[in-house]
């Protein structure tokens, strides 16, 4: 088997139930290596819950997931441990260690979980950082950072565990508008490195121009996908014209 053809992440008639809610009622997704596949759609749509299901955050009950070859079994916490290697995740709320300095947060996974010794994850967390646009951050707080910049280093302490996938759940909802520019460069960075990002975002722009794949949500289902310049400018469905037309 050609592993560069596989999908690194496959996803197939995935449904999550919470409760009696069904928010993903048979989702079909495969990413390829060093795609960009970006997913949009109103709340409540299942995107969210997408992508914590992708990482082992959320359980669901019918369906098959697997992320670089790894089958997500939850019932079985060493291939749970596994599949979280290959994967990377940042969140809405940058979720800081407030007592570790920027560096120890970054170091903080390589050394605990791949038992990376302190000089080399100190050293990886430097270019990472570097990477990030914090080089002179290192020994700072997270508290006396902005959000934008509180972000980026979420972003690297993400990175520092080399994942396959990186996933992207509204990283700069949370953000002053005037922080977002800086928070989106990085990610269009990574994307131009060939990494593999699957990204909720409410960002059109950005979207539709880093994104090699757009993903539309609507109740619960994967209702259009294809090409930005498609989705963005041939919308197929009424459901998608309309989350467009919202959005104007």
């Amino acid at each position: 088997m050609d592993t560069r053809t596989e999908p690194i992440v496959a996803i197939s008639a995935l449904k999550k139930r919470f409760g009696t809610n069904e928010v993903l009622k048979g989702v079909d997704l495969h990413v390829q290596r060093g795609e960009v596949v970006v997913i949009i759609g109103k709340s409540g749509s299942g995107k969210s819950t997408l992508l914590r299901c992708v990482n082992g955050l959320e359980v669901f009950q019918e369906g098959s997931l697997s992320v670089d070859g790894q089958p997500l079994k939850h019932g079985n916490p060493p291939a749970m441990r596994a599949l979280r290697q290959h994967v990377g995740m940042i969140f809405q709320s940058f979720n800081l260690f407030p007592h570790l300095s920027v560096g120890r947060n970054v170091m903080l996974a390589p050394t605990l979980v791949k038992r990376t010794d302190r000089a080399a994850a100190e050293g990886e967390a430097r270019k990472l950082l570097q990477r990030v646009g914090l080089a002179e951050k290192f020994d700072a707080w997270p508290d006396q950072l902005s959000g934008g910049q509180q972000q980026r280093v979420a972003i690297a302490r993400a990175l520092a565990m080399a994942p396959s996938v990186l996933l992207c759940d509204e990283i700069t909802s949370a953000l002053d508008p005037e922080l977002v520019g800086e928070v989106l460069k990085v990610v269009e960075s990574l994307a131009e490195d060939g990494m593999t990002l699957m990204m909720v975002t409410h960002e059109m722009n950005f979207a539709r121009k880093v994104s090699d794949r757009v993903v539309f949500m609507h109740a619960g289902r994967i209702h259009e996908m294809g090409p930005p310049e498609q989705i963005f400018s041939a919308p197929q469905t009424p459901e998608l014209q309309q989350f467009l037309a919202a959005l104007h």
